[in-house]
């Protein structure tokens, strides 16, 4: 990315100091956690999604790109598509028990 993004600044109010360095706040990504200390929670949900019924997977410590990777690999898995927004993976039908077995075959084992 690049260091003076004007998309970044959006909605900024600037200075007019000819001084001023504009400096965004950084957040550190927290570090992914063993697969066996992730303590991940399987849940079917039909409220609001218009009576289909979607397979929440909430719970994951890690960064971004490894809960995008296994939100990739459980989709692989079930066959069906599915999204990774706001830290939750949701797969499209209800996989509950082939997703609690397929977490548990890769290795995360608080799965519950």
């Amino acid at each position: 990315m690049k260091k003076n993004d004007w998309k970044d600044r959006l909605n900024i109010v600037y200075s007019t100091n000819p001084d001023f360095h504009y400096e965004q706040a950084s957040e550190k990504e927290t570090e992914t956690l063993d697969k066996n200390k992730q303590p991940l929670r399987v849940n079917i949900e039909k409220k609001a999604r218009g009576g289909k019924t979607v397979t929440l997977i909430k719970g994951f410590v890690g960064t971004e790109y490894d809960l995008k990777e296994l939100g990739k690999l459980l989709k692989t898995k079930c066959g069906t598509g599915g999204s990774v927004k706001d830290g939750e993976i949701l797969i499209q039908g209800d996989f509950k028990q082939r997703l609690v077995e397929v977490l548990r075959s890769e290795g995360y084992t608080q799965t519950k």
